[in-house]
């Protein structure tokens, strides 16, 4: 599927409020409703956008604590990741887990209710025998910046048409 400048600007305006109306969409891709409409549900379908979320403060619910953690699997073998990446995408309290390059095979964010909850969390996938080899845990004790829009604008540096698979 091909990006053009209109689909950016749809796609710009929808992540900032997915709550947008049909009016205020078109208005902001430049286009009439229907043909801005059509086109959003054309990004829908190929999977550009994946959903819409309400975006939620949980210290505003509970205290939480928020942990980053970085984890080593003792072998590399296809097995051995899938296994790992089963586990972390079933436990609610794992919100998002990157396989990364480098010196460490995954980083984790996690929101639990303490520190101890946290703990409780990590000695439960110890005792899973999940192949983790080493685990170096982060308290994050302040959010500078965490954005949820991303700058699709600058995705495309030529401003030229973008392919997506």
């Amino acid at each position: 599927m091909k990006l053009d400048a209109i689909d950016l600007r749809i796609l710009d305006a929808v992540q900032r409020d997915g709550r947008i109306t049909k009016l205020a969409l078109a208005e902001k891709a430049g286009l009439s409703p229907t043909p801005c409409w059509m086109r959003l549900r054309k990004l829908e379908k190929a999977g550009v956008i994946t959903g819409y979320h309400a975006r939620i403060a949980p210290r505003r619910i509970a205290p939480v604590a928020s942990v980053m953690m970085e984890v080593t699997l003792a072998n590399h073998r296809q097995a051995d990741f899938e296994r790992f990446e089963r586990a972390v995408t079933a436990i609610p309290e794992i919100v998002a887990c990157w396989s990364v390059g480098g010196g460490v095979d995954y980083i984790l964010k996690i929101i639990a209710a303490d520190i101890d909850a946290y703990q409780r969390l990590v000695d439960g996938l110890l005792d899973r025998e999940l192949g983790i080899d080493r685990y170096f845990t982060y308290i994050v004790t302040k959010t500078v910046k965490e954005e949820t829009v991303l700058p699709v604008s600058s995705f495309t540096a030529t401003g030229e048409e973008q392919t997506t698979s």
